[in-house]
């Protein structure tokens, strides 16, 4: 805020609590000045706009540390959505740090003022098949690299074919239990088949019929 600004915030203010606002004309300019110092970083709609959400709740008399404080609060909310990261206009030159900065600084200011939206890192994964990415990557359980999972893919086969079936958009058999009569395995265990010796064997790749049955569910589960 301006000094300019506080005689009309506290006046304002007044009208709510006259407490607040001093009468004797050397308090008075003892006052504004200790609000201007305290609020210079306070845009004067905020300041009035924090003092309304006080009284509504509160008959104390507001204090200037409360509006900056939560000022404060709300800049520390919007920064923290923001990713920090700036791209320069195609004009300008690649070699002008200071030029940068200024644009940095600029682009900062304009997010904690509100003139401009953070920058949110969800936004990259935002879209209408996002919620349905990040429901089969957690299927596959914890992270790995590509190059890591690349390497174990021989030992994990059946892991290694629900990211293949992920990466290439089909649908994922082991979402859904298997419907071949000697099998029946449950959802999220791979297929078998009985053996010779009256054991059951662990299969790498899913039955067809499973694969299939997966295919109807996914397309249901798809909105329209």
């Amino acid at each position: 805020m301006k000094p300019a600004e506080v005689p009309q915030l506290l006046a304002q203010i007044a009208l709510a609590d006259p407490r607040v606002r001093r009468e004797d004309p050397i308090e008075m300019r003892a006052q504004i000045h200790m609000w201007a110092g305290i609020l210079a970083d306070v845009p004067a709609d905020f300041a009035l706009h924090a003092a309304q959400q006080h009284y509504a709740t509160s008959q104390w008399p507001i204090l200037p540390a409360e509006i900056a404080t939560r000022w404060q609060a709300l800049v520390r909310e919007r920064m923290n959505r923001d990713v920090g990261t700036f791209e320069p206009h195609p004009g300008m030159d690649p070699d002008d740090i200071d030029g940068y900065l200024t644009a940095l600084r600029e682009q900062r200011q304009a997010v904690v003022y509100g003139q401009q939206p953070p920058a949110e890192i969800h936004a990259i994964t935002a879209g209408p098949a996002a919620a349905e990415a990040q429901r089969r990557v957690q299927q596959l359980g914890d992270y790995l690299t590509t190059e890591t999972r690349t390497a174990l893919a021989p030992y994990r086969p059946v892991a290694a074919a629900r990211l293949q079936a992920a990466q290439t958009g089909q649908p994922d058999a082991l979402t859904v239990a298997c419907p071949v009569e000697t099998c029946r395995a449950p959802a999220g265990q791979p297929c078998q088949r009985p053996t010779r010796t009256g054991g059951r064997r662990r299969l790498t790749d899913p039955h067809p019929s499973r694969t299939d049955h997966a295919t109807t569910t996914d397309h249901e589960r798809r909105p329209a």
